[in-house]
């Protein structure tokens, strides 16, 4: 069963599995899990870092747009981290704490 697709309420989070760490070799951010890693550009990075399950997705999305100085961005952040869910790497709750994970 996958998440269901975030909405501007949804709270995510890394999923327990994975973890946002830099990578030396690398030189950019990755987010490692036991089957292996993806390796993420800078926005990519940024996004996952505010996704601690306190802020919603319109929150991430109005961080970036602040940071970044561009609008409209809310849409290209719930694909994104829907794609991760899709994977296991990101999951997705609601203000309050209730997850919608199986």
């Amino acid at each position: 069963m996958t998440s269901p697709a975030p909405d501007a309420a949804t709270v995510p989070r890394v999923a327990a599995k994975a973890r946002l760490q830099w990578d030396e070799v690398r030189q950019r951010h990755v987010l490692l899990y036991p089957e292996g890693l993806v390796a993420l550009n800078e926005t990519g990075a940024d996004i996952l870092a505010l996704c601690d399950g306190t802020r919603t997705v319109a929150g991430i999305a109005a961080s970036l747009q602040q940071r970044y100085g561009v609008e409209g961005v809310q849409q290209d952040v719930a694909g994104f981290l829907e794609a991760l869910a899709a994977k296991g790497l990101v999951v997705f709750g609601m203000p309050g704490g209730l997850d919608s994970t199986p």
